[in-house]
Protein backbone atom coordinates (compact mmCIF):
# COMPACT_ATOMS: atom_id res chain seq x y z
CA UNK A 1 0.00 0.00 0.00
CA UNK A 2 3.09 2.28 1.03
CA UNK A 3 5.05 1.78 -1.98
CA UNK A 4 1.51 2.46 -4.28
CA UNK A 5 1.33 5.80 -2.49
CA UNK A 6 4.41 6.59 -2.82
CA UNK A 7 4.50 5.76 -7.20
CA UNK A 8 0.91 8.06 -7.09
CA UNK A 9 3.32 10.76 -5.35
CA UNK A 10 5.83 10.42 -7.53
CA UNK A 11 3.46 10.31 -10.98
CA UNK A 12 1.56 13.60 -9.79
CA UNK A 13 5.05 15.25 -9.15
CA UNK A 14 6.23 14.48 -12.70
CA UNK A 15 2.50 15.14 -14.29
CA UNK A 16 2.59 18.60 -12.36
CA UNK A 17 5.99 19.59 -13.80
CA UNK A 18 5.00 18.48 -17.71
CA UNK A 19 2.51 20.43 -17.13
CA UNK A 20 4.22 23.34 -15.40
CA UNK A 21 6.63 22.78 -18.07
CA UNK A 22 4.30 22.70 -20.80
CA UNK A 23 2.19 25.98 -19.85
CA UNK A 24 5.81 27.99 -19.31
CA UNK A 25 6.60 27.08 -22.50
CA UNK A 26 3.27 28.59 -24.00
CA UNK A 27 3.37 31.77 -22.51
CA UNK A 28 4.84 33.85 -24.80
CA UNK A 29 2.40 32.24 -27.95
CA UNK A 30 -0.75 33.32 -25.64
CA UNK A 31 1.15 36.70 -25.32
CA UNK A 32 2.36 37.49 -28.98
CA UNK A 33 1.38 34.56 -31.29
CA UNK A 34 -2.27 33.31 -30.38
CA UNK A 35 -3.40 37.33 -30.82
CA UNK A 36 -2.56 37.29 -34.32
CA UNK A 37 -5.30 34.68 -35.09
CA UNK A 38 -4.97 32.74 -38.36
CA UNK A 39 -2.09 34.66 -39.55
CA UNK A 40 0.38 32.92 -37.02
CA UNK A 41 0.04 29.91 -39.18
CA UNK A 42 2.23 32.29 -41.45
CA UNK A 43 4.77 32.91 -39.29
CA UNK A 44 8.58 31.61 -39.92
CA UNK A 45 9.30 28.62 -38.25
CA UNK A 46 11.14 28.75 -34.70
CA UNK A 47 9.97 29.36 -31.04
CA UNK A 48 9.39 32.06 -28.79
CA UNK A 49 11.63 30.63 -25.55
CA UNK A 50 10.98 30.76 -22.42
CA UNK A 51 8.35 33.58 -20.39
CA UNK A 52 9.90 37.16 -19.97
CA UNK A 53 13.75 35.43 -21.44
CA UNK A 54 12.53 34.06 -24.33
CA UNK A 55 16.15 33.22 -26.69
CA UNK A 56 18.22 34.94 -24.32
CA UNK A 57 19.22 32.88 -22.50
CA UNK A 58 20.43 30.93 -25.55
CA UNK A 59 21.97 33.35 -27.42
CA UNK A 60 24.22 34.69 -24.28
CA UNK A 61 25.23 30.95 -23.69
CA UNK A 62 25.87 30.79 -27.38
CA UNK A 63 27.90 33.93 -27.40
CA UNK A 64 29.84 33.11 -24.13
CA UNK A 65 31.03 29.53 -25.42
CA UNK A 66 33.62 29.00 -27.66
CA UNK A 67 31.15 28.35 -30.31
CA UNK A 68 28.76 31.31 -30.96
CA UNK A 69 27.54 30.47 -33.84
CA UNK A 70 26.04 27.09 -32.13
CA UNK A 71 23.11 29.70 -30.93
CA UNK A 72 21.64 30.18 -35.01
CA UNK A 73 22.71 26.32 -35.51
CA UNK A 74 20.31 25.01 -33.13
CA UNK A 75 17.24 26.86 -35.02
CA UNK A 76 18.81 25.59 -38.60
CA UNK A 77 19.41 22.02 -37.58
CA UNK A 78 15.36 22.01 -35.90
CA UNK A 79 13.70 24.04 -38.85
CA UNK A 80 15.75 23.82 -41.86
CA UNK A 81 17.88 26.13 -43.67
CA UNK A 82 14.91 28.88 -44.25
CA UNK A 83 16.81 32.02 -43.40
CA UNK A 84 14.06 33.62 -41.58
CA UNK A 85 13.05 32.59 -38.12
CA UNK A 86 10.83 33.65 -35.15
CA UNK A 87 12.50 33.94 -31.67
CA UNK A 88 12.32 36.14 -28.50
CA UNK A 89 14.96 38.32 -28.52
CA UNK A 90 15.85 41.11 -25.63
CA UNK A 91 12.11 40.77 -24.13
CA UNK A 92 10.42 41.35 -27.68
CA UNK A 93 8.61 38.75 -30.36
CA UNK A 94 11.17 39.41 -33.20
CA UNK A 95 12.21 37.65 -36.62
CA UNK A 96 16.00 37.57 -37.69
CA UNK A 97 16.33 37.37 -40.89
CA UNK A 98 20.01 35.61 -42.51
CA UNK A 99 20.17 35.67 -45.80
CA UNK A 100 21.25 39.07 -48.20
CA UNK A 101 17.95 39.39 -50.26
CA UNK A 102 15.87 39.39 -46.87
CA UNK A 103 18.48 42.11 -44.99
CA UNK A 104 18.65 44.13 -47.81
CA UNK A 105 15.17 44.22 -48.16
CA UNK A 106 14.58 45.24 -44.21
CA UNK A 107 17.70 47.73 -43.92
CA UNK A 108 16.17 49.63 -47.36
CA UNK A 109 12.80 49.74 -47.22
CA UNK A 110 11.91 52.63 -44.72
CA UNK A 111 8.15 52.65 -45.81
CA UNK A 112 8.41 48.99 -44.06
CA UNK A 113 10.55 49.35 -41.35
CA UNK A 114 11.69 51.61 -38.78
CA UNK A 115 14.46 51.42 -35.99
CA UNK A 116 13.74 48.72 -33.69
CA UNK A 117 16.63 48.88 -31.00
CA UNK A 118 15.87 47.24 -27.50
CA UNK A 119 14.88 49.51 -24.73
CA UNK A 120 18.16 48.58 -23.11
CA UNK A 121 20.13 49.95 -25.69
CA UNK A 122 18.21 53.04 -26.21
CA UNK A 123 18.73 53.74 -22.37
CA UNK A 124 22.45 53.24 -23.46
CA UNK A 125 23.02 55.63 -26.11
CA UNK A 126 20.23 58.13 -25.68
CA UNK A 127 16.79 58.03 -27.17
CA UNK A 128 17.76 61.44 -29.35
CA UNK A 129 20.73 60.02 -30.53
CA UNK A 130 20.51 58.56 -34.22
CA UNK A 131 18.95 55.09 -33.02
CA UNK A 132 16.29 56.60 -31.53
CA UNK A 133 15.23 59.79 -33.38
CA UNK A 134 12.92 59.95 -36.85
CA UNK A 135 13.17 59.46 -40.22
CA UNK A 136 13.20 62.80 -41.27
CA UNK A 137 15.36 64.42 -38.21
CA UNK A 138 17.84 61.91 -38.65
CA UNK A 139 18.36 62.42 -42.62
CA UNK A 140 18.76 66.23 -41.24
CA UNK A 141 21.33 65.76 -38.63
CA UNK A 142 22.82 62.55 -41.03
CA UNK A 143 23.47 65.55 -43.52
CA UNK A 144 24.95 67.93 -40.95
CA UNK A 145 27.05 65.69 -38.94
CA UNK A 146 28.30 63.67 -42.16
CA UNK A 147 30.32 66.60 -43.05
CA UNK A 148 32.84 66.26 -40.54
CA UNK A 149 33.43 62.59 -40.48
CA UNK A 150 33.22 61.99 -44.50
CA UNK A 151 34.06 63.18 -48.16
CA UNK A 152 37.55 64.40 -49.69
CA UNK A 153 37.52 67.63 -47.64
CA UNK A 154 37.39 66.02 -44.61
CA UNK A 155 39.33 63.06 -44.41
CA UNK A 156 42.56 65.36 -46.31
CA UNK A 157 42.34 67.66 -43.24
CA UNK A 158 41.98 64.77 -41.07
CA UNK A 159 44.95 62.19 -42.49
CA UNK A 160 47.81 64.44 -41.40
CA UNK A 161 46.64 64.45 -38.01
CA UNK A 162 46.18 60.67 -37.79
CA UNK A 163 49.26 59.48 -39.02
CA UNK A 164 50.97 61.27 -36.68
CA UNK A 165 48.95 59.55 -33.51
CA UNK A 166 50.02 56.48 -35.39
CA UNK A 167 53.53 57.02 -36.00
CA UNK A 168 53.96 58.13 -32.23
CA UNK A 169 52.21 55.55 -30.86
CA UNK A 170 53.98 52.53 -32.91
CA UNK A 171 57.34 54.49 -31.80
CA UNK A 172 56.07 54.43 -27.75
CA UNK A 173 54.40 51.04 -27.84
CA UNK A 174 57.32 49.52 -29.40
CA UNK A 175 59.46 50.49 -26.13
CA UNK A 176 56.91 49.24 -23.84
CA UNK A 177 57.52 45.54 -23.73
CA UNK A 178 54.51 43.49 -23.18
CA UNK A 179 51.51 45.62 -23.62
CA UNK A 180 47.43 44.86 -24.56
CA UNK A 181 47.42 45.72 -28.57
CA UNK A 182 44.15 46.16 -28.26
CA UNK A 183 43.37 48.31 -25.29
CA UNK A 184 45.89 50.81 -26.83
CA UNK A 185 44.65 50.63 -30.13
CA UNK A 186 41.10 51.53 -28.51
CA UNK A 187 42.90 54.26 -26.60
CA UNK A 188 44.50 55.97 -30.20
CA UNK A 189 41.63 55.61 -31.66
CA UNK A 190 39.52 57.02 -28.97
CA UNK A 191 42.43 60.27 -29.49
CA UNK A 192 41.49 60.06 -33.06
CA UNK A 193 37.98 60.34 -32.83
CA UNK A 194 38.15 63.09 -29.92
CA UNK A 195 40.20 65.33 -31.78
CA UNK A 196 37.73 65.46 -34.97
CA UNK A 197 34.49 65.87 -33.04
CA UNK A 198 35.28 67.53 -29.91
CA UNK A 199 38.92 69.34 -30.73
CA UNK A 200 41.27 69.88 -28.09
CA UNK A 201 40.31 68.56 -24.99
CA UNK A 202 42.49 68.13 -21.36
CA UNK A 203 43.82 64.12 -21.07
CA UNK A 204 42.09 64.60 -18.10
CA UNK A 205 38.99 64.82 -20.05
CA UNK A 206 39.90 62.03 -22.60
CA UNK A 207 40.74 59.92 -20.24
CA UNK A 208 37.42 60.12 -17.74
CA UNK A 209 35.59 59.65 -21.46
CA UNK A 210 37.37 56.23 -22.48
CA UNK A 211 37.09 54.93 -18.67
CA UNK A 212 33.43 55.30 -19.03
CA UNK A 213 32.79 54.33 -22.51
CA UNK A 214 34.50 51.09 -21.68
CA UNK A 215 32.12 50.29 -19.40
CA UNK A 216 29.11 51.65 -20.97
CA UNK A 217 29.80 48.97 -23.76
CA UNK A 218 30.08 45.84 -21.64
CA UNK A 219 26.30 46.53 -21.41
CA UNK A 220 25.37 47.06 -24.73
CA UNK A 221 24.47 43.20 -25.52
CA UNK A 222 23.53 42.33 -21.50
CA UNK A 223 20.36 41.78 -20.59
CA UNK A 224 18.79 44.75 -19.30
CA UNK A 225 18.54 43.70 -15.05
CA UNK A 226 19.53 47.29 -13.30
CA UNK A 227 20.77 45.25 -10.34
CA UNK A 228 24.14 45.84 -8.81
CA UNK A 229 26.55 43.37 -10.00
CA UNK A 230 25.06 42.94 -13.59
CA UNK A 231 26.55 44.80 -16.83
CA UNK A 232 23.29 46.59 -17.73
CA UNK A 233 23.43 47.89 -14.52
CA UNK A 234 27.19 49.12 -14.69
CA UNK A 235 26.66 50.86 -17.94
CA UNK A 236 24.22 52.60 -17.18
CA UNK A 237 26.06 54.15 -14.07
CA UNK A 238 28.64 54.92 -16.85
CA UNK A 239 26.40 56.80 -19.18
CA UNK A 240 25.69 58.77 -16.51
CA UNK A 241 29.29 59.75 -15.88
CA UNK A 242 29.29 60.22 -19.59
CA UNK A 243 26.42 62.59 -19.75
CA UNK A 244 28.01 64.49 -16.79
CA UNK A 245 31.82 65.18 -18.84
CA UNK A 246 29.39 66.28 -21.97
CA UNK A 247 27.07 68.82 -20.18
CA UNK A 248 30.70 70.57 -18.83
CA UNK A 249 31.98 70.38 -22.27
CA UNK A 250 28.65 71.92 -23.83
CA UNK A 251 28.06 74.02 -20.67
CA UNK A 252 32.00 75.29 -21.43
CA UNK A 253 31.78 76.00 -25.93
CA UNK A 254 27.85 77.67 -24.98
CA UNK A 255 29.69 80.33 -23.00
CA UNK A 256 32.28 80.92 -25.14
CA UNK A 257 30.33 81.76 -28.11
CA UNK A 258 28.33 83.74 -25.51
CA UNK A 259 31.49 85.92 -24.80
CA UNK A 260 33.64 85.21 -28.24
CA UNK A 261 36.36 83.93 -26.21
CA UNK A 262 36.91 81.02 -28.49
CA UNK A 263 40.34 80.96 -30.68
CA UNK A 264 39.47 77.60 -32.60
CA UNK A 265 40.31 77.85 -36.35
CA UNK A 266 37.95 75.29 -37.38
CA UNK A 267 34.68 73.87 -36.64
CA UNK A 268 34.48 70.73 -34.90
CA UNK A 269 31.43 68.33 -34.40
CA UNK A 270 30.54 69.95 -31.19
CA UNK A 271 30.21 73.35 -32.90
CA UNK A 272 27.98 72.30 -35.72
CA UNK A 273 25.94 70.87 -33.33
CA UNK A 274 25.53 73.74 -31.18
CA UNK A 275 25.54 76.23 -34.07
CA UNK A 276 22.52 74.73 -36.63
CA UNK A 277 18.96 75.61 -36.41
CA UNK A 278 15.97 74.61 -38.84
CA UNK A 279 13.83 76.59 -41.03
CA UNK A 280 12.27 78.17 -38.34
CA UNK A 281 15.13 78.30 -36.30
CA UNK A 282 14.65 76.34 -33.35
CA UNK A 283 17.95 74.66 -32.25
CA UNK A 284 19.20 71.85 -30.62
CA UNK A 285 18.80 71.65 -26.88
CA UNK A 286 21.73 70.14 -24.71
CA UNK A 287 20.00 66.60 -24.53
CA UNK A 288 19.89 66.13 -28.15
CA UNK A 289 23.24 67.24 -28.96
CA UNK A 290 24.83 65.08 -26.26
CA UNK A 291 23.12 61.80 -27.03
CA UNK A 292 24.44 62.53 -30.50
CA UNK A 293 28.02 63.07 -29.86
CA UNK A 294 27.86 59.99 -27.24
CA UNK A 295 26.36 57.98 -29.79
CA UNK A 296 29.29 59.13 -32.74
CA UNK A 297 32.28 59.28 -29.67
CA UNK A 298 31.46 55.00 -28.93
CA UNK A 299 30.60 53.75 -32.50
CA UNK A 300 33.85 55.84 -33.80
CA UNK A 301 36.35 54.79 -31.99
CA UNK A 302 34.82 50.61 -30.65
CA UNK A 303 34.71 49.42 -34.70
CA UNK A 304 38.10 50.79 -35.77
CA UNK A 305 40.35 50.14 -32.79
CA UNK A 306 38.59 46.40 -32.67
CA UNK A 307 39.34 46.16 -36.72
CA UNK A 308 42.40 47.54 -36.66
CA UNK A 309 43.88 45.08 -33.85
CA UNK A 310 42.43 42.38 -35.92
CA UNK A 311 43.63 43.34 -39.51
CA UNK A 312 47.39 43.37 -37.59
CA UNK A 313 46.82 39.85 -36.07
CA UNK A 314 45.85 38.44 -39.27
CA UNK A 315 48.43 40.08 -41.14
CA UNK A 316 51.13 38.95 -38.85
CA UNK A 317 49.59 35.09 -38.80
CA UNK A 318 49.67 35.07 -42.28
CA UNK A 319 53.39 36.43 -43.64
CA UNK A 320 52.13 36.25 -47.15
CA UNK A 321 49.55 38.57 -47.24
CA UNK A 322 51.61 40.43 -44.89
CA UNK A 323 54.63 40.32 -47.56
CA UNK A 324 52.26 41.41 -50.21
CA UNK A 325 50.50 44.60 -48.52
CA UNK A 326 54.47 45.45 -47.47
CA UNK A 327 55.67 45.29 -51.09
CA UNK A 328 52.43 47.33 -52.19
CA UNK A 329 53.62 50.02 -49.19
CA UNK A 330 57.07 50.34 -50.29
CA UNK A 331 55.42 50.82 -53.99
CA UNK A 332 53.87 53.69 -52.82
CA UNK A 333 56.84 55.42 -51.06
CA UNK A 334 58.78 54.82 -54.44
CA UNK A 335 56.37 56.61 -56.43
CA UNK A 336 56.08 59.67 -53.74
CA UNK A 337 57.51 63.00 -54.99
CA UNK A 338 60.46 63.64 -52.77
CA UNK A 339 58.69 66.98 -51.65
CA UNK A 340 55.69 65.29 -50.15
CA UNK A 341 55.73 65.00 -46.47
CA UNK A 342 53.38 61.74 -45.42
CA UNK A 343 50.94 60.32 -46.56
CA UNK A 344 47.84 62.06 -48.89
CA UNK A 345 44.39 60.36 -49.75
CA UNK A 346 45.24 59.58 -53.16
CA UNK A 347 47.62 57.31 -52.14
CA UNK A 348 45.31 55.70 -49.63
CA UNK A 349 42.85 54.81 -52.10
CA UNK A 350 45.49 53.26 -54.48
CA UNK A 351 45.89 50.65 -51.75
CA UNK A 352 44.01 47.92 -53.56
CA UNK A 353 45.76 44.59 -51.38
CA UNK A 354 45.04 47.16 -48.01
CA UNK A 355 42.06 47.41 -48.68
CA UNK A 356 40.70 44.03 -49.67
CA UNK A 357 42.65 42.98 -45.97
CA UNK A 358 40.67 45.33 -44.64
CA UNK A 359 37.31 44.21 -46.19
CA UNK A 360 38.16 40.47 -45.25
CA UNK A 361 38.81 41.41 -41.62
CA UNK A 362 35.29 43.26 -41.64
CA UNK A 363 33.83 40.39 -42.81
CA UNK A 364 35.82 37.55 -40.93
CA UNK A 365 35.35 39.36 -37.32
CA UNK A 366 31.53 40.92 -38.06
CA UNK A 367 32.09 43.42 -35.76
CA UNK A 368 28.47 44.06 -35.36
CA UNK A 369 26.85 41.13 -35.88
CA UNK A 370 23.52 42.37 -35.90
CA UNK A 371 20.91 45.40 -36.53
CA UNK A 372 17.54 45.84 -35.55
CA UNK A 373 14.50 47.26 -37.14
CA UNK A 374 10.64 47.09 -36.58
CA UNK A 375 7.95 46.29 -39.03
CA UNK A 376 5.79 49.19 -39.56
CA UNK A 377 3.09 46.89 -40.87
CA UNK A 378 2.91 43.16 -41.89
CA UNK A 379 5.15 42.45 -44.19
CA UNK A 380 6.16 39.08 -46.11
CA UNK A 381 9.91 37.98 -46.95
CA UNK A 382 10.69 34.48 -47.74
CA UNK A 383 7.29 33.79 -48.00
CA UNK A 384 6.99 34.26 -44.46
CA UNK A 385 4.82 37.08 -42.15
CA UNK A 386 6.58 39.56 -39.93
CA UNK A 387 3.68 40.91 -37.93
CA UNK A 388 3.08 44.74 -37.34
CA UNK A 389 4.91 45.78 -34.11
CA UNK A 390 7.45 42.89 -34.71
CA UNK A 391 11.37 43.20 -34.31
CA UNK A 392 13.51 42.29 -37.22
CA UNK A 393 17.78 41.00 -36.60
CA UNK A 394 19.63 41.57 -39.43
CA UNK A 395 21.92 38.33 -38.29
CA UNK A 396 25.00 39.93 -40.28
CA UNK A 397 27.42 37.09 -38.91
CA UNK A 398 25.20 34.24 -40.82
CA UNK A 399 25.79 36.05 -44.26
CA UNK A 400 29.63 36.90 -43.84
CA UNK A 401 30.04 33.20 -42.91
CA UNK A 402 28.20 31.63 -45.20
CA UNK A 403 30.08 28.99 -47.47
CA UNK A 404 27.57 29.20 -50.16
CA UNK A 405 28.85 33.34 -50.43
CA UNK A 406 32.15 32.83 -49.28
CA UNK A 407 33.92 29.85 -49.71
CA UNK A 408 36.01 28.33 -46.57
CA UNK A 409 34.45 31.16 -44.87
CA UNK A 410 36.17 31.04 -41.69
CA UNK A 411 39.77 31.27 -43.45
CA UNK A 412 41.37 34.49 -44.20
CA UNK A 413 41.64 35.38 -47.71
CA UNK A 414 41.77 39.01 -49.28
CA UNK A 415 42.03 37.34 -52.41
CA UNK A 416 38.24 36.63 -51.91
CA UNK A 417 37.69 40.28 -53.00
CA UNK A 418 39.42 40.16 -56.38
CA UNK A 419 35.14 39.16 -57.18
CA UNK A 420 32.50 41.67 -56.59
CA UNK A 421 29.59 40.64 -54.50
CA UNK A 422 26.02 41.46 -54.93
CA UNK A 423 24.16 43.76 -52.99
CA UNK A 424 23.30 42.35 -49.15
CA UNK A 425 26.38 40.42 -49.21
CA UNK A 426 28.77 42.10 -47.46
CA UNK A 427 27.05 44.36 -44.54
CA UNK A 428 29.99 46.00 -42.30
CA UNK A 429 28.20 48.75 -41.87
CA UNK A 430 24.83 48.42 -42.65
CA UNK A 431 22.86 49.82 -45.52
CA UNK A 432 20.41 52.40 -46.30
CA UNK A 433 19.33 55.53 -45.56
CA UNK A 434 21.17 54.19 -41.76
CA UNK A 435 24.76 53.16 -43.20
CA UNK A 436 27.04 54.02 -40.63
CA UNK A 437 28.55 58.14 -41.84
CA UNK A 438 31.56 57.03 -40.49
CA UNK A 439 32.67 54.37 -42.61
CA UNK A 440 35.00 55.97 -44.61
CA UNK A 441 36.65 57.68 -41.76
CA UNK A 442 37.38 54.16 -40.10
CA UNK A 443 39.04 52.92 -42.92
CA UNK A 444 41.23 55.57 -43.25
CA UNK A 445 42.18 55.00 -39.88
CA UNK A 446 42.64 50.81 -40.40
CA UNK A 447 44.95 51.82 -43.90
CA UNK A 448 46.85 54.75 -42.54
CA UNK A 449 47.65 52.61 -38.99
CA UNK A 450 48.37 49.29 -41.53
CA UNK A 451 50.33 51.30 -43.60
CA UNK A 452 53.32 52.21 -41.09
CA UNK A 453 52.78 48.96 -39.36
CA UNK A 454 53.79 46.40 -42.31
CA UNK A 455 56.25 48.86 -43.38
CA UNK A 456 58.21 49.09 -40.11
CA UNK A 457 56.85 46.76 -37.08
CA UNK A 458 56.13 43.20 -36.56
CA UNK A 459 54.32 42.33 -33.39
CA UNK A 460 54.76 38.95 -31.07
CA UNK A 461 51.74 37.56 -29.00
CA UNK A 462 52.19 36.54 -25.83
CA UNK A 463 49.24 33.69 -25.95
CA UNK A 464 49.10 32.78 -29.92
CA UNK A 465 46.27 30.23 -28.97
CA UNK A 466 44.63 32.99 -26.43
CA UNK A 467 40.74 31.87 -26.15
CA UNK A 468 38.27 34.55 -28.38
CA UNK A 469 35.58 35.92 -26.00
CA UNK A 470 32.46 37.37 -28.17
CA UNK A 471 30.75 39.84 -26.60
CA UNK A 472 29.91 42.73 -26.50
CA UNK A 473 32.46 42.35 -29.70
CA UNK A 474 34.99 39.76 -30.69
CA UNK A 475 38.18 39.98 -29.03
CA UNK A 476 40.98 37.85 -27.84
CA UNK A 477 40.52 37.64 -23.50
CA UNK A 478 43.92 38.96 -22.96
CA UNK A 479 43.74 41.59 -25.39
CA UNK A 480 46.27 40.90 -27.50
CA UNK A 481 48.74 40.86 -25.26
CA UNK A 482 52.02 41.48 -27.00
CA UNK A 483 55.37 42.93 -27.99
CA UNK A 484 55.70 45.26 -30.82
CA UNK A 485 59.10 45.59 -32.11
CA UNK A 486 61.24 47.66 -35.42
CA UNK A 487 62.01 45.70 -38.33
CA UNK A 488 63.65 48.61 -40.43
CA UNK A 489 63.07 52.07 -41.26
CA UNK A 490 61.11 53.26 -44.14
Amino acid sequence: MAIEIGWGVIVAIATSLLFIRYILKNVNWLLYESKLGAKQYSLPPGDLGWPLIGNMWSFLKAFKSTNPDSFLDSYVLRYGNTGIYKALMFGKPSVIVTTPEACKKVLTDDEKFTLGWPRSTMELMGEKSFIGISYEEHKRLRRLTSASVNGYEALSIYITFIEQNVISSLDKWSKLGEFEFLTHMRRLTFKIIMHIFLGAETDPIMEALEKEYTALNLGVRAMRINIPGFAFYKSLKARKGLLAIFQKIVDKRRAEKKEKTSNKKHKDMMDSLIDVEDENGRRLGDDDIIDIMLMYLNAGHESSGHITMWATYYLQKHPEYLQKAKEEQEEILRRRPPTQKGLILEEVRKMDFLSKVVDETLRLVTFSLMVFREAKSDVHINGYLIPKGWKVLTWFRAIHLSPEIYPDPREFNPYRWNITHKAGEFLPFGAGTRLCPGNDLAKLEISVFLHHFVLNYKIEPKNPLCPIRYLPHTRPTDNYLATLKKVSSP
